[in-house]
């Protein structure tokens, strides 16, 4: 025995008709509009446009201030055989031009830096990618040989190694978190900037330069000079200013010339007689 299947043919969407009842109800939904926004805050009639069957939404200026561009919605609609029509809901409405607020963002996107305060808590999510679990950090070069040429003693007491590997932290900075943040703080106070052009030298060779821990010594330090626009601030190592430790050497003070006119000596003169 053999099946036959016919296809169906898919339903059209039709688009409502306007009900004619319900369109000529414009001094209702006037009045409707009117209870809620007040008197003589309902402008001109805009037009009605059919929201289904026997249902049609009728729309008015809004006179209210600040809202330029608003509508007033009043949807009217009526029963099956009656001609009795009724309001169903009144609301105001943006249309073209409107002035809209900007879109609402959840308090963790609206954060800004420097907006956390004296009291205020900053929960960390659990999987923030700017941070890893304390125990690892098999890719953190922080650990390497130093260069020859560093400056700095290999502060290598097992506390400070501890702590550095996170032992005792839940979590440290992962790998991303440090990029975010070398990049951040690299932008104020790194080689291009108009301060760094200007320099004789940069912060690598200076004696005022206190370098951070782990992995961010290879780029990073904090100014430790109190002249220095950049005092107590990350810095690239790249950057540089006037106050560097190895500028040039303060000129001595020039000696003067013996003064035109001596106000102080004294001097004789003889006065003739007439």
């Amino acid at each position: 025995m053999v099946s036959v299947t016919t296809a169906t043919k898919p339903r059209s969407s039709r688009t409502p008709l306007l009900d004619s009842a319900c369109a000529e109800a414009v001094d209702l939904a006037l009045a409707a509009a009117e209870d809620v926004a007040g008197i003589g805050n309902v402008g001109e009639h805009l037009g009605v446009q059919p929201e289904g069957e026997r249902v049609a939404t009728h729309f008015f200026v809004a006179n209210e201030r600040g809202y330029v561009g608003w509508r007033w919605a009043v949807s009217v609609t009526r029963a099956s055989r009656s001609k009795l029509v009724t309001v169903d809901e009144t609301v105001l409405v943006p249309g073209e031009g409107a002035i809209m607020p900007p879109r609402w963002l959840p308090w963790s996107e609206r954060l800004q830096p420097g907006d956390i305060g004296v009291g205020d808590l900053l929960p960390t999510a659990a999987d923030d990618v700017r941070l890893e679990p304390g125990y690892t950090g098999a890719d953190d070069p922080e650990m390497a040989e130093p260069q020859q040429d560093e400056r700095w003693e290999l502060r290598d007491s097992l506390p400070l190694i501890s702590f550095e590997l996170g032992l005792g932290r839940p979590r440290v900075l992962s790998r991303e978190g440090r990029e975010i943040a070398a990049e951040r703080w690299s932008q104020l106070r790194g080689p291009e900037s108009d301060m760094a052009q200007a320099a004789p030298a940069t912060c690598s060779t200076c004696g005022f330069l206190a370098p951070l821990a782990g992995a961010f010594r290879q780029a990073l330090g904090v100014c430790a000079n109190e002249f220095s626009p950049a005092d107590g601030q990350v810095v690239a190592l790249g950057f540089g200013c006037g106050g560097h430790s190895e500028a040039v050497a303060v000129p001595e003070p020039r000696e003067l010339p013996e003064p035109v006119l001596d106000e102080f000596a004294m001097e004789s003169a003889e006065l003739g007689h007439s």
